[in-house]
């Protein structure tokens, strides 16, 4: 676990992306090491009074855009950006320009990402209590720009937040037998991860905060380029843990006896149709 603060103006939200890329370097050689895939842990983030305002912003929140209450992704629900207060949204914006950009190429290794104007599945999060999300791998495919899905970053906003009031990041080994990391997700902290088709994560210990106060975060997702019609997308993949009650997705399962069956162009043809109609 890492501790450092980004140098980015709590004011104006413009970070200098020469500073960024200074700031990154000491750490990338321990992000591209880790495993069971690339990933990081770093508290103190960003200036506190930067995380500060963002709550303050949050203390009144719109209808959410999405909202799940499911086996696998129970009452979490998304706040895309540009509905949320100035502060809060100029911060997403900064998280998308070239100072952060470059912060990121230069922790990860990854050249060339492309953040994403649509904020597909990106924004603030909230888990409510008796909320988780089960682990999963993320989809691969930006289905309007057709870019490859390369990183996430989760950026948390729990005020003195317990372990044992669940929520913890959790990443688990490629083969889903084992967790390797389990992250408390506490005021100010990041977490980064290059994400692939078996990069699985989630937060599947229900969220039990005493005080009925919900998990909150912010989440990004950054692309590049190596997108070809040659690859097979895919949607969110759940993966039950070994010896738990965590449900499997069917649909997924469904869907991979067809992918099987049919020949690879004309899976690509109908595998955006399948998920939208539940198939």
């Amino acid at each position: 676990m890492s501790n450092f603060t980004l140098p980015i103006d709590s004011d104006t939200l413009v970070l200098d992306h020469r500073a960024a890329r200074e700031t990154a370097a000491p750490f990338a050689a321990r992000y591209q090491a880790a495993r069971p895939y690339p990933h990081i842990c770093i508290d103190n983030f960003l200036p506190p009074q930067v995380l500060t305002r963002v709550r303050d912003d949050l203390a009144t929140l719109p209808e959410p855009e999405s909202a799940f209450d499911n086996a696998r992704e129970r009452l979490k629900s998304s706040y895309l950006p540009e509905r949320l207060p100035d502060y809060t949204r100029a911060l997403f914006y900064a998280m998308n320009a070239r100072g952060f950009i470059t912060f990121l190429e230069e922790l990860t290794g990854i050249k060339g990402l492309i953040p994403d104007p649509y904020f597909m599945g990106a924004g603030i999060h909230r888990v409510a209590n008796g909320g988780h999300l089960d682990i999963h791998a993320d989809f691969n495919v930006h289905t309007v720009m057709k870019v490859e899905r390369r990183l996430n970053v989760l950026i948390y906003l729990n005020s003195d937040w317990h372990a044992d009031w669940g929520g913890s990041f959790e990443i688990w080994d490629k083969a889903m037998t084992q967790k390797l990391e389990s992250f408390v997700p506490l005021f100010n902290r990041m977490v980064c991860f290059s994400t692939g088709s078996d990069t699985f994560h989630g937060n599947p210990e229900t969220v039990a905060n005493p005080n009925g106060d919900p998990r909150l975060s912010i989440a990004m997702y950054y692309y590049t380029a190596t997108w070809d019609d040659s690859r097979v997308s895919h949607s969110t993949l759940f993966k039950p843990r070994p010896g738990s009650q965590d449900q499997r997705d069917s649909a997924e399962a469904r869907r991979k006896i067809i992918r099987d069956i049919l020949p690879p162009l004309i899976y690509r043809r109908i595998a955006g149709k399948l998920r939208r109609i539940g198939f």
